[in-house]
């Protein structure tokens, strides 16, 4: 209890000395007071309104006209997108000049704002900018190498300062920042070549006759249209165990004379494959149920 006392007693005496610390200064708000027109705040309420009203105007318009006329529905988006900005700007100028009264304190506020937010935004544009001219030193990948990063596997279609874009197989448009590149794995299928790799997996059973299908498999992948002749082809064979079979793998190594034609060489291998396969009576691998 007594030493209760004693932090009350202090707190209570020391209050003078941190209470006038925490007072602001009045003749610095008297200062900023005068620096504001409350007229023209009042006045740039209304041009916020008359803005925010213009704007849901011009979306409806837009909204009308693209689902009359579709195909100009990209250039009207494109157009609305630049105005929205011009609007924005042009509004939040007009209310900072009707607003406030210009002077060297105004100018020394806005000077160390913008001074500070384009710091902060070209932090991440310079990181980019160095990673970009890494990437095209080192060169990683090349302008039309098909690779896998973070997950998603496609074409790359340009190399910028500042990004790299990606068609995936699904004609997605990937933009990946270039600073991504320099702490994560790509993987490059063809690098800088036209041809590539493609590896296609089968399963049969064990009981099955195994150097017949490994020899079907090689005469399909030889005869496909988008075969890659000059590079050979490889049919690798091992033992697949899972939870409920036993199986064999033949794994078709084969490379496609173009990266564009990756996908229908594998279709087409796989569908020469399964012909050969019912023709000669190979079967998959049989799935043991348990009893239960």
């Amino acid at each position: 209890m007594q030493k209760i006392l004693w932090l009350v007693v202090l707190v209570v005496c020391s209050f003078p000395t941190w209470a006038t610390e925490e007072i602001p200064n009045i003749d610095s708000f008297e200062e900023f007071a005068t620096l504001i027109r409350w007229g023209g705040v009042l006045f740039s309420i209304v041009i916020v309104a008359c803005t925010w009203l213009l704007l849901r105007f011009v979306d409806s318009i837009v909204e009308s006209v693209s689902t009359q006329f579709v195909q100009y529905r990209m250039i009207l988006q494109k157009a609305q997108s630049f105005f929205q900005f011009f609007i924005y700007v042009t509004a939040g100028l007009v209310v900072f000049m009707i607003s406030f009264r210009i002077n060297d304190h105004i100018l020394a506020l806005i000077g160390g704002t913008l001074a500070v937010s384009v710091g902060f935004a070209l932090k991440d544009l310079a990181a980019s900018f160095i990673a970009g001219l890494t990437v095209m030193i080192d060169r990683p990948f090349q302008v039309g190498d098909r690779v896998t990063f973070e997950g998603n596997y496609g074409d790359i279609i340009t190399i910028g300062l500042r990004s790299v874009r990606m068609r995936t197989l699904n004609d997605d448009i990937i933009t990946i920042p270039n600073n991504k590149f320099l702490n994560e794995v790509t993987i490059s299928g063809n690098y800088g070549a036209l041809d590539m790799q493609v590896v296609i997996p089968f399963f049969v059973g064990v009981d099955q006759d195994i150097d017949l299908a490994r020899t079907l498999i090689q005469e399909a992948a030889s005869s496909s249209r988008y075969i890659h002749l000059p590079k050979p082809v490889v049919v690798l064979v091992k033992q697949s165990i899972t939870d409920n079979y036993l199986a064999i793998q033949l794994t078709c190594k084969a490379y496609v004379v173009d990266t564009a034609y990756e996908k229908l060489f594998e279709t087409d291998i796989t569908l020469r494959v399964m012909k050969e396969f019912r023709q000669h009576n190979i079967t998959p691998p049989r799935i043991a149920v348990n009893a239960s």
